[in-house]
């Protein structure tokens, strides 16, 4: 099995240390840069396979680097580290293009499992073609959405795993807890908050062909078609 690549940006040096020691001696490839703008040339540079992002960070912090990798680059994984715990810091962290959401302090095994998840949902895609979801062509394998002929939007991974996971499940009631634990891996806060980020994200990207609807009934997520 390959080893992950993992880019930790994050400013305080002993924390760095402390995560990109204990990640290496669990068999993963850990760079790591102290600001956005020397991150944002290690990615160019090592094409990691996901990046652990602290969001409060001098010279660029995590949420611009995240809008600048995110304008060319939506699948590449992006784990946000925060000492913030306001419900609007974790919206507009997944609004600017993260993944996930890891608030200080946390403990290692968290964070590997995160990450592990994050990784290894692009493989559950690979085989899927081509689905007819109404007016839109769903493309899990290249993780794009188009309505008619016309736009084609490119999604990220969480957004093409959490669609074609509704899609599977379509005119059924699933319930909240259960999507939160199969690809968030637990239902916290922020899980749940991400969640509910998402959801929205592909209710906007959907709401041009009315047949299709995602539908909360009493904190319960169902899609119909």
């Amino acid at each position: 099995m390959n080893k992950i690549k993992l880019l930790l940006v994050e400013d305080e040096i002993t924390l760095a240390q402390i995560i990109k020691e204990s990640l290496e001696t669990r068999d993963f490839i850990v760079l790591h840069s102290r600001n956005g703008v020397e991150a944002y040339q290690m990615y160019q540079e090592n094409s990691p396979d996901i990046l652990v992002v602290d969001i409060m960070m001098p010279v660029k912090d995590g949420l611009t680097l995240t809008k600048e990798i995110r304008s060319k680059d939506t699948q590449t994984p992006i784990i946000f580290l925060t000492a913030k715990s306001q419900p609007q810091d974790v919206v507009t962290g997944f609004d600017t293009g993260g993944n996930d959401f890891l608030k200080k302090p946390f403990s290692i095994e968290e964070l590997i499992v995160r990450i592990k998840n994050l990784v290894n949902t692009k493989p559950r895609l690979d085989n899927m073609h081509e689905l007819i979801l109404g007016q839109y062509k769903f493309n899990p394998n290249n993780q794009t959405l188009q309505y008619k002929e016309g736009k084609i939007d490119t999604l990220t991974s969480r957004e093409s795993q959490l669609l074609l996971f509704l899609v599977k499940n379509k005119n059924q009631v699933v319930e909240r807890n259960t999507v939160l634990d199969l690809m968030w891996t637990n239902n916290d806060f922020y899980s749940s908050r991400s969640m509910d980020v998402f959801i929205s994200k592909l209710r906007k990207l959907l709401n041009k062909d009315q047949t299709l609807k995602i539908l909360n009934v009493r904190e319960v997520e169902v899609a119909y078609s």
